[in-house]
């Protein structure tokens, strides 16, 4: 099992050398408070680079990187490979970081969700945007003006990897991709009571990841919404949510906040990394501090994937789906 952190310094290990995971190693290796200790990957090979760039050892499976004394671990693979890594790290007894989303549906979410509880073991995952300045800001507008109206829209190209243009491993692009914008639905204007969803399915052949999807959400506190999803374009187009309030108006991207009122519109931009932040959220958890405002643990996040989720099922089947 992981054993407890005895020094100053938080060691951490991290599975998966994809993109996101080269991401959040090099962030890490950052912090002058951290030691990554080794780094895994399934595919033969694939973490060699990381490693030699860090000067750490590449470690031969999750069970033996998990076996070493360490402070937490870096879930960082495709949607499809989750569950039994966290489930892993569970039984090792090492707080996990997970990347979004938490799994291509809710079943193997729900039991990680279990496992985590019953273990009382601290998590976090990978919804950066939370941790912008901007988003706390919007968050003081919403609470200050009840949310009415809730616009929630990412229109992108197709990401690179083989994986996601197949929905049983990516989960398709509302789970996948949309999430971060779910998300801060959720944190503006409150949980999400019914969705109803339709799409347009591929157009290209080899990918089942339908071209878009629209969607109206109705909220347990009253407010409604919608949803528009696409990945038909040659990059992005937007990625963000608007927000009508009863005398304010709240324009949310990951670059920019626009609040609008009587008084006029305030422009402004964040002036924090949320990608940087939030892998330094988790590491002060694990040196023993307490979980700063914008760190979401799993039990948040699954929340979300629910909405998610639903979403991707009202699709497919046309009927409303309460998350």
């Amino acid at each position: 099992m992981g054993e407890p952190r005895t020094g100053s310094r938080v060691r951490v290990g991290l599975v998966g050398a994809g993109g996101v995971g080269v991401r959040h190693a090099r962030t890490l290796a950052g912090f002058p408070d951290v030691d990554v200790v080794g780094v895994t990957d399934v595919v033969p090979g694939a973490a060699d680079e990381l490693a030699a760039e860090l000067g750490v050892p590449v470690v031969a499976d999750v069970d033996r990187l998990l076996a070493q004394p360490l402070d937490g671990v870096w879930l960082c693979v495709p949607p499809f490979a989750h569950g039994a890594l966290e489930l892993a790290a569970v039984r090792a007894g090492v707080p996990f970081f997970v990347e979004k989303p938490l799994a291509t549906g809710v079943e193997v979410a729900e039991e990680v969700a279990r496992a985590v509880v019953g273990a009382g073991l601290p998590t976090a995952t990978g919804y950066h945007w939370r941790h912008l300045d901007t988003v706390a800001a919007a968050r003081a507008v919403c609470a200050a003006h009840r949310p009415r109206l809730v616009d929630a829209t990412w229109l992108d190209r197709v990401p690179p990897p083989a994986w996601w243009s197949r929905r049983e491993r990516s989960g398709g692009q509302v789970v996948e991709q949309l999430t971060h914008v779910l998300d801060l639905a959720r944190l503006l204007a409150g949980e999400v009571a019914e969705v109803r969803a339709v799409a347009a399915p591929s157009t290209v052949e080899g990918r089942d990841v339908d071209d878009a999807t629209a969607a109206l959400l109705s909220f347990d506190s009253g407010a409604v919404g919608t949803v528009t999803a696409a990945c038909s374009l040659p990059g992005k187009l937007a990625a963000g949510l608007a927000v009508v309030c009863d005398g304010a108006a709240v324009e949310l991207t990951e670059t920019s906040l626009t609040v609008t009122t009587a008084a006029g519109a305030d422009l402004s931009q964040p002036r924090v990394d949320g990608r940087t932040a939030v892998d330094r959220a988790f590491v002060d958890v694990l040196a023993g501090g307490a979980p700063a405002t914008g760190l979401v643990d799993y039990a948040e996040a699954l929340r979300t994937h629910r909405v998610a989720v639903a979403i991707a099922e009202s699709a497919r089947t046309g009927d409303a789906v309460r998350p």
